[in-house]
């Protein structure tokens, strides 16, 4: 896959299939839209192509209203690449940009930078200024532009539709494995390692310290996940609050890699979490805290052999 800022290799983009969007998280929903464009770009001939903006726009207009990232640009990529995507613009998001309007955007974006022959959205699709255009506003320009649109049906887990919003909703709740559900695999934090307070290590389970999250981080809790180390997973117990029972209130996220042994200050971690295990609790001395440690990490270890990193995604799959 391509990954381009900003419009710098027609080759790359021009003459395919174009869905427009910020595919934060890329769910089951991206998923699904993903396959429909990779198709109609086949019958086409040309490239299945994905436009976002980078910034979110918000970060320019509301930035108070900005929600956290499921994913960052590299990770996104990463994803969209996976699902055979050949070229993704994260487009350097300006005010000249959000000042186009509906019909502006869509003669000088999608028909004359992009030569887009072919698109493929969801129902709530907003675009121009203003998120003045809507999925019929985009049905009538293609449609007068004979470009070839398909609409991709919101897709329900529980009642629910699966959408950014959904799994950041179930993140905060702590609800791991619905968020995961959503995603079609498991959710990742990103981290540096830092120094600590090495008081995991006199307990007998050191822990890595991690900041320079640019993701959400789930409620506070204890976590079950894997981390990857060199080509080894690694089963993966994770502290994600103020650790009460030494009196600590600073929020941290702190991973114990269970069976690693090892030096990863100053790396960059993945961290893949799998279920909730448990609320943060203060406990009434040492011995109590690491005796559930002991249990937090068996439990961890089942978890972790018995759940994948991704969900199967053949009951999603349609025809286009």
């Amino acid at each position: 896959m391509i990954l381009l800022s900003g419009f710098t290799d027609p080759a790359a983009y021009r003459g395919g299939a174009l869905s427009l969007g910020n595919f934060d998280g890329v769910h089951r929903g991206h998923q699904e839209m993903l396959r429909r464009l990779i198709a109609k770009a086949r019958r086409l001939g040309g490239p299945a192509v994905v436009l976002t903006f980078e910034p979110h726009p918000l970060a320019l207009l509301a930035p108070e209203r900005l929600p956290p990232q499921l994913t960052t640009l590299p990770e996104k990529a990463r994803l969209l690449a996976e699902l055979g995507l050949d070229c993704l613009i994260a487009y350097p998001t300006d005010r000249e940009l959000l000042q186009l309007t509906a019909e502006e955007f869509f003669q000088r974006i999608v028909r004359e930078e992009i030569h887009a022959r072919g698109m493929v959205e969801g129902p709530n699709f907003c675009f121009g200024r203003g998120r003045g255009g809507t999925i019929e506003t985009l049905r009538t320009m293609c449609d007068a532009a004979h470009l070839d649109l398909t609409i991709c049906e919101m897709i329900a887990f529980e009642g629910q539709d699966v959408s950014s919003t959904s799994v950041r909703t179930a993140l905060r709740d702590g609800r791991i494995q619905d968020a995961n559900f959503a995603l079609g695999r498991a959710f990742r934090m990103t981290g540096h390692v830092a120094p600590g307070a090495r008081r995991g290590r006199l307990l007998g389970f050191p822990t890595a310290n991690l900041d320079r999250i640019e993701t959400l981080i789930p409620r506070n809790a204890v976590y079950a996940g894997r981390v990857n180390i060199s080509g080894m997973d690694y089963p993966a117990a994770i502290n994600i609050g103020p650790n009460p029972t030494f009196g600590e209130h600073a929020q941290k996220v702190e991973v114990h890699l269970v069976g690693f042994s090892g030096d990863l200050y100053g790396q960059t971690i993945h961290v893949d979490l799998l279920d909730h295990l448990r609320d943060i609790t203060k406990f009434e001395s040492v011995d109590q805290l690491r005796e559930q440690l002991g249990r937090d990490i068996e439990r961890t270890r089942a978890i972790a052999a018995t759940l994948q990193p991704s969900v199967d995604q053949s009951s999603f799959a349609r025809d286009e």
